[in-house]
Formats: structure tokens, C-alpha cells, sequence
């Protein structure tokens, strides 16, 4: 996980202002990932792009139920283009994990200790190689042949650009060597160098074309030209630095297959450095850092690998990114600007967002103009907590500002110039009604917490055009229903129109009726632009109008070709709040249709925990172990079992059976909520009658779901115009399983519990085993689990297994079967 970047940027979130502000991050990025991917023109540097990311994971790490809710937190690159075939990967190309600053890397190498138990006195070896800021390339080889060259495009499928990749003197078309594997798919950058992409230019600029951005860009553009000879015509170059599918695998170390790779005259990077410990990683970064523009190639950090590739295998992925694996990335710039304006939108969920408009910088060569201001409270200079942030210090029209590219959400406005604001500034007065439908916006009760909620929100619902919008908007997207032609523009014109107003509309659209829209809107347009002194355009030709005629048909084959959709793509599609693309998976993996999983969300909202339940689990210092051994064996009244020294870090199951032992700090939390022992014990029994039942756990304790995606869908799913809508769409489509992984084993969509002590691998790397086996790991047993792992110590999990006739094996017996999986 990221370091935290700044205790104010993390004081002034809850849960709530997370959650939102995660939303906002996973749209930009999915943005961000489209132009950068799909159409090589990024609005954003890469700076900017992983100072995104980074804020979203710093956001995930404080908030963990937020971890695979957004669109962004799984995703790798973008959709592949129509303009090229596509190509599945074996195995997916995933992205890295970043680091900004020193103390991470040695965070990162005693992370990996901690992952495999390693000792620190013994010897763990890293490779740091230069991160090319480039176009990631796989090229299969068979029997030594190239075969296929595909872009990275959204990780799981990519664009055949075999035809263009041949050009590049770089790429081999036959590998040398007698060692050469009968499968080798090789993985790399393409780019360009300085002196070539400086000629590339000059070409441009000769014959009147627009000049490129920077190198990254002209070597994006010029391997996916649809006619080779222009990507001939571009000295590309490449380096290999990585592998995809390799049949036999590769065995040994990262480092020696490179040095295969150089002895089959695929070319690397000449600076990758075998690494003893973070010391040597750093002083590696630093070394390259200073040599940085003498180089003649873009790079953008630097990038350390576990050496051993058994150890690579053992830790496995998380999520997007390889844990074996870190980008230690270059650090960026700061600016002055202005803020011109705040002004407020309206989110699909209601929020209230302000959004600062600059006077335009250039920092580092990228024009910033926006910044995102999270919320009422960040502007006023007030945390959520009511504790001050940026030393308290409001943000106003007017005023002079910090931006940063990096190191948080970019743009970011890092902090207020005091001596440089207008005398006659005022306070941003932040508007308690909504801006698209004037209906009342406020800040709510938190029903769990007591204290207003961080975001403000409209009140209007469904009568907010804001609201409407947006979701028909994150409904047609590329990882919703992906209704190709239906952007933003065709959305608005339908919702004014009347003809859309929740997704069904959609797929009861006739030809006649959208085409009066589109001629209307035209038409307002022209008349618009008249009253603005605008000369009036010429009467349309009749070539014109059937250009229309085809598009309008060819929206209405999207829609149609959407009539059936992976039952994921159908939940991520309805924009239910906590349930990003992550977690529609998951959800998808445990129900076959829609039906089943409404059955589901209903059963779960029978099977609620009362208030007194959820009051409990609030207390602090009283966390999950504790409180279901409290509500299990109930509240120790004898002083001598209290141990100032345990906590709630302590394994319950190593406890003796039938006791809790309280630290003194939990102890006095317990009596400064009830008041004396005969009210603990009281509120204990009260909220162990008001437990949730297995329905609700069966969502609520699944590791990939959690009880904050498990609440959001009851929720949904409460109110009687969303399950209307999405009753009246199943009308018009029909959801199907999500595609099987490619690779089954004897695991696939089983549920494990490990409980007790683990003694050959620790438990994050037993989760992580099981998981990319396709197992799902649950935290507690009941009758839908499959097998439960037990070591010494094992207590009231090992229980449940008996009761509920669950298979109960050892760890060295789970090894054993993972070895034959």
C-alpha cells in the first residue's frame, strides 16, 4: 500500500468523503486510462496520472472497504481500439505499484519480508532496472518465431499490431539460441529516442503537420498506424524486460533471464542493477536520477523486482499490481496560480463537489487549470473532525494557491499565499440548495456515528436532472453497457428530450422519435449561435442526412447488441454506490443471474444486525476479534483477567477457550459507554440478540464484498423506484455468467477458511495462494464453505466446521494439494 502523502489531505476525510472523493478519482483515472491507451493523446502527464493513483491507493489504505469499489481500483490501461483485431493474454499484463519517496522503498522490502516470513539476516536479492516511459508491447515467440505483437490495451485483451511490430529493427523476428522455449512471450517497451523524436518533429513541421507532444506519444501513435509503412518510416526502438506466457517456465532468477533474453538478441537495458537490500535500490535510483538526461530516452523511475522468480511466484498479485514488484517514480513540480472561480457539481450519487477554477500554469510542460476541492470542509480549511487543515487556512475566489503535479490528487492545491490575497476577499459561501434542480442540500446524520455527514447532497433524487444524467451517463460507459456512440452529448439530448429517463428507456428507443431529438437539439444549437451574431449555416446536403440516418441506426444497433451482458458488467453498470467493478465480480462468481442475487440482497436486509449490534461494534478500541468473543463467552468481571498489555492485534484463537481477556484501555471503553459492568454486561447480551444472521454474513463477511458494499445494496435495493428500474431493464436484457477465468482447477469457486496457526507460510500468503487458485477466502465458517485449513491453536472456527460437516484438513495436507493444482 502507499505511504499516506499528508496527514491534512487524510484528517480532513470520513468514511463518507472517502468514498466520495474515491468515486470522483476512479472516473478520471478510467479517463485518463482511455486517452492515454485508446487514443494517445493524454490530457494528463504521467506525473499527474500516478499522483491519481497514488491518492486512491493512500484513500484505500486508510479506507479498506473502499478497495475495489471503483472503476479504477482493478483497472489496467484501456480498452483496445476497433481500429485493430484484438489479442487475449494468457496471462494478464498488469501495471505497477509506485513509490515516491525513499523510506518506501524500505517499506516495500520489509513488506516483502513480512509476506514470506523472511528473515531479515538473510540475504534477499532485487533487480532496479530504468522504467522506460514508453508503449508496453508483448511479442509471443513459438519454436523461437515471432507470431503475434499486441498492445498492452486494458490488460486482458490488447491490439494486434503483429504487421507494425516487424518494422522495428529492435524486435527479432527469430530469436537466436539453442535454449529458446517452445512458448516465449517476451514483454517490453516500445519508444523513441530524443534525436529521433526530435526529426519526427521536424518532418511534422516541414510538411505542415501537428508536431508531437513528447516521445511517448509519437511512439504510441506510430506503432498503432493502421499501414505499416509508417510505422517503418519511425526509427521505434525497444527494450525487453519482462515475460508473459512461458511454456516450460522460466526458473531461476529475473536477472538471469534477462541475460537469456540478450543471448537470443532481444535487447535490455544495460543499467539494471542486481540490488542487496533498499540501500543499494536507492542509491541505484539516485545514480540513474542524475544520469537521467544524458540518457537520450525517456524514464520515468526506476524499477526493483524480487530476483528470485520461486520468490515472485510465492507472492503472487494483488489487485492490479504484482507484489514482487515496485516503480520508484521521479518526483514532480509545484506552481503559484490563482483561483478564478469555485464552482459546484452535482454528482451521479448527489454530492455536492467544488471544483476550483485556475488561471491557467504550465507546470512541467502541462497546462493545469482545474482542481478538485473534495468538499465544504477542505474549502473552509476545516477537517470533517472539525480539526483545522492547512493550518486552517480557507480557500477563496481570489486568493493565491499552491498546485502540485504530484504526491497527491492532481491538480492538487496544496496550500493558500496569505500575504498575496485581495483585501476585499470573502469567504466561499457554499450553497445549501442544489444547483441543477434547487431542491435543499444538506449534510445528513450518520446514523452509525452521530455526527453530519462530510458531504453535502441534494435532496431531489430522482428529479435532479444532475443525478439523472450522470448515471445514464455511467450506465452507457465503456465498463457499463459500453452503448458505443451514446457519450455525453446524446445522453443530455434524450434526458431533455424526455425519451430517457432510467436505463430501460434506452432499449425501447425508436428511430423516428430519436432523430426528432438530435434535429431539435441541432436546431437550438443553430439558433443559439445566430442570436450570438454567428453567420447562418448552409441548408444541409441530402449526403448530409443520410450520414445522420446511418448514425442514428448504427446507435440503435449498439443498443440492441447490449440485449445480453455478463451479469458484472450489468450490476457495475447501474451505479450502485460501494460497488465498483471489483465487486461486481465478486458478486458475480457467487450468483448466476440477477434474480438470484436480489433474492439475496432481500434475505441479507431480513438478516440485518439491529442498532444495539451496530452501536457495539462502533466502540472504539473494541474491534471484530473482540467483539464476538465478548458476544460469544460475554464480559469478564474478574479485574485479575485484565492484561494491559493485549490488545486487539491478538489472534482470539490462541486464547483459552471460553475466555476474553480485555486490555485496560478496552475495558474503560466498555464502562465509559454503559457505565458500570452490570450495563456491559447488559448491552453485550442486547447486541449479541441483535447479530446479523448467515444471510447477511454471507455477503457482509465475504473478503471481496464486506459489509460496506453489503449495506449500499440493501439500500439500493430498498428503495422502490431502483428496483422498479432494474426489474423494468431486465424487461429489455438479460444477464449471463461472468466469463469463467481461463484456467480451472480444483479450487475454482470453492470458499476456504484458514484458522489457527500457520507454521510453513503466513496467512496473507496462504489468502493470496487460494485466491489466485480462483478460491474465494471467507473469515468465518458456515454451511456454503468448502474446506477449512487448520493449524495448532485452532478454536471455535474448527467449531463450526464440525457442526456445519465442513472438510477440515492440515496445512501440510493444503500444500500438498496445491502442489497438484
Amino acid at each position: 500500500m502507499a505511504r499516506p502523502i499528508s496527514d491534512d489531505s487524510l484528517d480532513a476525510l470520513t468514511p463518507d468523503l472517502a468514498r466520495v472523493e474515491h468515486e470522483d478519482l476512479s472516473a478520471r483515472i478510467a479517463e485518463a486510462d482511455r486517452l492515454y491507451h485508446q487514443e494517445d493523446a493524454p490530457e494528463i502527464t504521467d506525473a499527474e496520472y500516478d499522483a491519481l493513483r497514488r491518492r486512491l491507493e493512500t484513500i484505500e489504505a486508510r479506507f479498506p472497504d473502499l478497495a475495489g469499489t471503483g472503476a479504477a481500483s482493478a483497472s489496467v490501461g484501456a480498452k483496445p481500439s476497433e481500429k485493430f483485431a484484438k489479442v487475449r493474454h494468457p496471462v494478464p499484463m498488469l501495471s505497477l505499484g509506485n513509490a515516491f519517496a525513499d523510506e518506501e522503498v524500505a517499506e516495500f522490502v520489509a513488506r516483502v519480508r513480512r509476506f514470506l516470513n523472511w528473515p531479515e539476516a538473510e540475504a534477499l536479492a532485487f533487480t532496479a532496472e530504468p522504467k522506460i516511459d514508453g508503449l508496453s508491447l508483448a511479442l509471443r515467440y513459438e519454436d523461437g518465431r515471432l507470431v503475434t505483437a499486441a498492445t498492452r490495451g486494458d490488460g486482458e485483451v490488447g491490439e494486434d499490431v503483429t504487421a507494425n511490430a516487424r518494422t522495428v529493427s529492435d524486435i527479432p523476428q527469430v530469436l537466436a539460441g539453442d535454449d529458446v522455449p517452445p512458448i516465449c512471450e517476451v514483454r517490453g517497451e516500445v519508444y523513441l529516442s530524443h534525436a529521433d523524436f526530435a526529426a519526427i518533429n521536424a518532418r511534422q513541421e516541414a510538411a505542415g503537420k501537428p508536431l508531437f507532444a513528447n516521445p511517448r506519444n509519437a511512439a504510441a501513435g506510430s506503432l498503432r498506424q493502421l499501414d505499416p509503412e509508417i510505422t517503418r518510416s519511425r526509427p521505434l526502438k525497444f527494450f525487453a524486460y519482462a515475460w508473459g506466457e512461458v511454456v516450460p517456465a522460466f526458473e531461476g532468477t529475473q536477472h538471469g533471464v534477462l541475460a537469456r533474453f540478450a543471448s537470443w538478441g532481444l535487447p535490455v537495458n544495460d543499467r539494471t542493477r542486481l540490488c542487496a537490500d533498499a540501500a543499494a535500490m536507492v542509491a541505484h535510483y539516485r545514480s540513474i536520477e542524475a544520469e537521467r538526461a544524458d540518457l537520450g530516452y525517456d524514464i520515468d523511475g526506476v524499477v526493483y523486482k524480487v530476483d528470485d522468480l520461486a520468490l515472485q511466484r510465492r507472492l503472487g498479485f494483488v489487485s492490479r499490481s504484482p507484489r514482487w514488484a515496485l516503480a520508484h517514480k521521479f518526483a514532480a513540480q509545484k506552481a503559484l496560480t490563482v483561483v478564478e472561480d469555485i464552482e459546484i457539481n452535482v454528482g451521479r450519487t448527489g454530492s455536492l463537489n467544488p471544483l476550483a477554477k485556475l488561471r491557467p500554469v504550465t507546470v512541467g510542460g502541462v497546462v493545469v487549470s482545474n482542481a478538485t476541492l473534495h468538499n465544504e470542509g477542505y474549502v473552509q480549511g476545516v477537517g470533517a473532525d472539525g480539526e483545522p487543515i492547512r493550518d486552517g487556512r480557507d480557500i477563496r475566489i481570489g486568493d493565491t494557491v499552491v498546485v502540485q503535479r504530484a504526491g497527491d490528487v492532481i491538480p492538487k492545491v496544496m496550500d493558500v499565499v496569505l500575504d498575496k490575497r485581495p483585501a476585499d476577499s470573502k469567504p466561499f459561501a457554499f450553497p445549501t440548495e442544489c444547483p441543477a434542480c434547487n431542491s435543499r442540500a444538506v449534510r445528513e446524520i450518520n446514523p452509525r456515528t452521530g455526527k453530519p455527514d462530510a458531504v453535502r447532497r441534494c435532496t431531489g433524487g430522482l428529479i435532479c436532472p444532475a443525478q439523472g444524467v450522470e448515471r445514464l451517463k455511467h450506465f452507457v460507459s465503456r465498463n457499463g453497457f459500453d452503448l458505443e456512440g451514446f457519450g455525453q452529448t446524446y445522453i443530455e439530448v434524450l434526458f431533455e428530450a424526455g425519451l430517457v429517463r432510467q436505463p430501460a428507456d434506452l432499449f425501447r428507443l425508436d428511430f423516428e422519435p430519436l432523430k426528432a431529438a438530435i434535429v431539435a437539439r441541432r436546431e437550438a444549437l443553430s439558433a443559439e449561435r445566430r442570436a450570438e451574431g454567428a453567420p447562418a449555416p448552409k441548408k444541409p446536403a441530402k449526403k448530409k442526412g443520410d450520414d445522420e440516418d446511418k448514425a442514428i441506426k448504427n446507435l440503435l444497433a449498439s443498443v440492441e447488441e447490449r440485449r445480453t451482458l455478463p451479469l458484472n458488467r450489468f450490476l457495475f453498470a447501474l451505479g450502485i454506490p460501494d460497488i465498483g467493478e471489483s465487486t461486481a465480480k465478486a458478486l458475480a462468481k457467487r450468483f448466476p443471474d440477477m434474480a438470484a442475487l436480489m433474492e439475496g440482497v432481500d434475505a441479507a436486509r431480513r438478516d440485518q444486525a439491529g442498532p444495539d449490534w451496530l452501536a457495539f461494534s462502533s466502540l472504539p478500541r473494541i474491534g471484530p476479534t473482540t467483539r464476538d468473543r465478548l458476544l460469544e463467552f460475554g464480559y469478564p468481571r474478574e479485574a485479575g483477567e485484565a492484561d494491559a498489555g493485549e490488545g486487539e492485534g491478538e489472534d482470539a484463537e490462541a486464547q483459552p477457550q471460553g475466555r476474553v481477556r480485555l486490555s485496560a484501555p478496552q475495558r474503560a471503553s466498555l464502562l465509559a459507554h454503559f457505565g458500570d459492568a452490570e450495563a456491559v454486561a447488559a448491552g453485550i447480551a442486547r447486541a449479541a440478540a441483535e447479530r446479523p444472521g448467515d444471510a447477511y454474513r454471507h455477503f457482509a463477511d465475504d473478503g471481496e464484498i464486506g459489509p460496506v458494499a453489503t449495506d449500499s445494496l440493501i439500500a439500493f435495493f430498498s428503495e422502490p423506484h431502483n428496483d422498479a428500474a432494474v426489474r423494468a431493464l431486465l424487461a429489455e436484457v438479460r444477464t449471463e455468467p461472468m466469463a469463467a477465468p481461463a484456467r480451472a482447477t480444483a479450487f475454482a469457486g470453492k470458499t476456504v477458511v484458514f484458522t489457527g496457526t500457520l507454521e510453513r507460510m503466513t496467512r496473507s500468503e496462504a489468502k493470496a495462494t487460494a485466491e489466485r487458485l480462483g478460491a474465494k477466502v471467507s473469515g468465518s465458517v458456515s454451511a456454503k464453505t468448502d474446506l477449512v485449513v487448520a493449524g495448532p491453536g485452532a478454536g471455535s472456527k474448527l467449531k463450526d466446521a464440525e457442526k456445519h460437516g465442513v472438510e477440515v484438513i492440515s496445512e501440510e495436507a493444503w500444500l500438498a494439494r496445491v502442489a497438484d493444482a
